[in-house]
């Protein structure tokens, strides 16, 4: 499903018309994002939580040359699925 097709969906399930559902979705996402940058977890009961994951620092090689590198660590945003989710999609 794509972005816009998301705001059509949502749109004809919550009966609105298309630029105020588009601006639902776009006000959803931002409010998860802004959370996530300020290091904050998003709960969703019946849906899932949305975090920040911290990839520790490594070593890797660059495939080119083969020289060792140094990698930074790093935060990344992940989604753990809540349990209905996951048993609507296993039924």
């Amino acid at each position: 499903m794509t972005r816009a097709e998301l705001i059509v969906n949502v749109a004809e399930k919550a009966k609105l018309d298309r630029k105020s559902a588009e601006k639902a979705v776009a006000a959803t996402f931002e409010a998860i994002k802004q959370a996530l940058i300020e290091g904050d977890k998003v709960q969703v009961l019946g849906f899932g939580t949305f975090e920040n994951r911290t990839r520790a620092a490594r070593k890797g090689r660059n495939p080119r040359t083969g020289e060792e590198i140094s990698i930074a660590a790093s935060k990344l945003p992940s989604f753990k699925a809540g349990k209905s989710l996951k048993e609507a999609c296993n039924p």
